[in-house]
């Protein structure tokens, strides 16, 4: 079965180039193409994309608008932003707007071609950049979470739960992470377990973006 795509973006040079790219992959299916975020919003509707590539900076309506529309409209299509902007004011909107990644415009090819696969199974994307970013930039006011503030949370995981959860949001699988930090993928495993039950959250896509909007908080 081909992944079913949507390629959203204001810009022809690139929508033409990130075009050519989809079709010759031989998994991939280029399902449609749109400009703004308004067709794009239609066309999800039209084509049930698997996976939507979205730009952020558009005219009629912005990539965080429509996303949120379409992620309501078709909590089955995953959304992967492909932007050129890498602040956190752009980022953390983007991923509670829906989207289940954010890639940079100057990832590799090959990479997204990777990213896109691993995000139809559901897993976390982000580019290399915006993770470090994201886990440098300290911020331990951020908004309460099921009734958790951020630092709340934080200390109610072990020291290795960080490191796994950090990892998660890297779109790390559990075989990944047991290689990054040497231990059994079985001790992965049960921590994955641990953190979703201390932070009640149902998956580890849950608990990959729940780590991007909350647990960036330095340590002290």
């Amino acid at each position: 079965m081909k992944i079913k795509i949507l390629l959203v973006d204001d810009h022809q040079i690139v929508l033409k180039g990130i075009s050519f790219f989809l079709r010759m992959q031989p998994d991939f299916e280029l399902a449609g193409e749109a400009c703004n975020g308004k067709e794009a919003v239609e066309k999800a509707a039209e084509l049930q994309p698997d996976i939507i590539l979205m730009d952020l900076n558009m005219p009629i309506m912005d990539g965080i608008e429509a996303s949120q529309l379409i992620v309501q409209q078709n909590p089955e299509t995953k959304i992967l932003v492909l932007t050129s902007f890498s602040d956190r004011s752009h980022i953390v909107p983007a991923l509670q707007s829906g989207a289940i990644g954010y890639m940079l415009k100057d990832v590799e090819p090959d990479q997204l071609a990777e990213a896109i696969r691993s995000a139809f199974k559901g897993n976390v994307q982000l580019h290399p950049d915006i993770a470090n970013a994201l886990v440098a930039q300290a911020d331990p006011h951020t908004e309460p979470v099921n009734g958790q503030s951020a630092r709340e949370i934080k200390d109610s995981l072990t020291p290795r739960e960080r490191e796994v959860v950090l990892l998660l949001a890297k779109g790390m699988s559990n075989k990944e992470i047991a290689k990054s930090l040497t231990v059994a993928e079985k001790t992965v495993k049960t921590h994955v377990s641990s953190i979703l039950s201390k932070l009640n959250l149902s998956d580890r896509t849950q608990a990959a973006l729940y780590a991007v909007k909350t647990l960036h908080v330095s340590e002290p």
